[in-house]
């Protein structure tokens, strides 16, 4: 494979001293300035509402994406452009809802949320599982994954591309919220003008392998060549209907999916909760554009991949060590294919991805440890110099606990996509639960939450481990609900699995809610719903591309 030339690493220097030198720039301004902690947690009322988008989007797409879905789109097609266009949706019902809530009363941390609006049990909990799942799967993933395609790519050390991306993320991070928030619009237009260029060339050599020219050919070819990796919605017997059951991702689990990562998750929250309703509904409308966006970025060049693979080029570079074909080899491979320069360009766009994911997951668990855990249980009187000191140790201890866990965790052999979906899916259902029942039914008690995320995390681990051995659940088979797999055993999709643990958790907290109603209801009147009408346009604009896109590729 054709690695990495020099006018390939002038082009990924340049990015690399750009994002730098901002970053120690905007670092330095503030540093001149008393650092206070929403500063440097939140960066509370100095990002601007592309700021804040562009962060939304840089902190979410990652080498998962990149790697994982492009290798979905391999595999599966345009499908898995569900998890994309499903969250501009849900983007705009976290923007309408869901904002009003926290900016109303005041809430700068989801543990806050929690003790606020429930206890301190509740909370404590919340925060060590979040620390947990933030630290031993995304963490560990990101890093593992884009260490892995660093590495593929540049045909460097394995070892040495992890430490390099972990060190680069923590000078990002080390000069807090702001300079996050700043830097990722650099690198999302590093990000999108790269996945773009390898996306045009991909397609472009479609063409060119069919005797033809352009984009618009080559893609006409991906349509009539692939066909079956077109379909948005898999009806049952689909051999890969246990990723995404049919109607699911329309009216069942995706939605727990996305509205919990998009609404009830410090790490893609955090961006918006220092700026004020208005500027945070438009950084946030922003990024469900770009969401709309993304499977052209990391959707399409998988379908690409896919349809050159079927004409019979690179079959030997899909394979892996044991001679199976690997998915997630699509996206480097396709990498592999572009011109010096452009290579540099795509490269760059997929280390900005990486480094902008781990500095905001390190941001966040820095956030949540220092103040929901240090600041109320171990030194309560804490300076906010010395908050901000602790904060930085911690982005620290997080990112060496990530390199030294990351290659036990097992995430090559499930795939990272899969592996990070099936790992948060087990605590979000419950966790959604507490927070959309804290949010709008006033009787919700913190019993019923303790419940939802405590009870919701073992029902998951039940459903998933256990109730399969114990049932034979082909009675569900007919019904779309359960699904061989390769042993033999019917299993539920983890998709409706998220669904049916969500709708348990929601009628035990409706139970224990009327038998003790709680009195610390939030401050919410109907008037925080109102939005302006430029954003109503443009909300109405997204949704009715989702719209558009589902029925066309139904």
């Amino acid at each position: 494979m054709q690695k990495l030339q020099s006018l390939d690493y002038i082009v990924f220097f340049f990015y690399f001293i750009i994002v730098s030198a901002y970053g120690y720039w905007i670092y330095k301004k503030k540093q001149s300035a008393n650092i206070s902690t929403t500063d440097f947690f939140l960066a509370e009322g100095s990002l601007t509402w592309w700021a804040i988008g562009s962060s939304l989007i840089a902190s979410n797409i990652s080498a998962e994406q990149f790697i994982g879905a492009s290798g979905d789109g391999f595999a599966m097609g345009l499908a898995i452009a569900t998890y994309e266009w499903m969250a501009a949706a849900t983007l705009i019902v976290v923007a309408v809802f869901f904002m009003p809530i926290y900016l109303k009363n005041r809430i700068f941390t989801m543990p806050q949320f929690l003790t606020q609006r429930y206890n301190n049990t509740v909370s404590m909990i919340m925060a060590i599982f979040w620390l947990f799942l933030y630290v031993l799967v995304n963490l560990t993933s990101i890093l593992f994954l884009g260490a892995l395609a660093v590495s593929t790519i540049s045909g460097l050390n394995f070892t040495v591309c992890m430490l390099g991306l972990a060190v680069f993320a923590v000078i990002i991070t080390l000069g807090g919220m702001k300079v996050i928030g700043f830097t990722d619009v650099i690198q999302v237009f590093f990000l999108i003008m790269g996945g773009l260029a390898t996306t045009y060339l991909a397609i472009n050599l479609v063409a060119s392998e069919n005797g033809m020219e352009g984009v618009a050919s080559g893609f006409n070819q991906m349509l009539t060549q692939s066909a079956d990796h077109f379909k948005m919605i898999f009806p049952k017997g689909h051999p890969h209907y246990a990723s995404l059951p049919g109607l699911t991702v329309l009216i069942g689990g995706m939605w727990i999916v996305n509205l919990n990562y998009w609404g009830c998750n410090q790490y893609i929250t955090q961006r918006a909760l220092g700026a004020d309703l208005k500027t945070a509904r438009e950084g946030i409308l922003f990024a469900a554009f770009l969401k709309l966006l993304m499977p052209i970025i990391v959707v399409l060049p998988g379908i690409a991949a896919y349809t050159l693979y079927q004409k019979g080029l690179f079959h030997q570079e899909m394979l892996d060590a044991t001679g199976e074909v690997n998915k997630d080899h699509a996206y480097p491979v396709l990498l592999n294919l572009l011109p010096a320069g452009l290579k540099g360009l795509s490269f760059a766009a997929l280390t900005a991805a990486v480094v902008a994911s781990l500095a905001g997951k390190a941001n966040s668990i820095s956030t949540i440890f220092t103040l929901d855990i240090y600041k109320k249980y171990i030194s309560t009187d804490a300076s906010e110099k010395q908050m901000v000191r602790v904060g930085r140790i911690t982005i620290w201890v997080s990112m060496v606990m990530a390199i030294l866990i990351s290659p036990f965790m097992g995430i090559d052999k499930k795939g990272g996509f899969q592996f990070i979906q099936e790992m948060t899916g087990l605590v979000s259902p419950g966790v959604f639960a507490a927070f959309i029942m804290g949010f709008f039914w006033k009787k919700t008690n913190s019993q019923g939450a303790l419940f939802a995320i405590v009870g919701g995390f073992l029902l998951s681990l039940f459903f998933k481990y256990l109730l399969p051995d114990l049932v034979n659940l082909e009675f569900l088979a007919p019904l779309g609900f359960a699904v061989q797999n390769p042993d033999g055993i019917y299993t539920i999709p983890f998709l409706d699995t998220m669904g049916f643990v969500f709708l348990i958790c929601i009628a035990v907290m409706f139970v224990l809610g009327l038998q003790k109603p709680s009195t610390k209801g939030l401050e919410i009147d109907s008037t925080m719903f109102k939005v302006a009408p430029s954003f109503a346009i443009g909300a109405g604009v997204v949704l009715l591309a989702v719209v558009i896109l589902y029925a066309v590729f139904w």
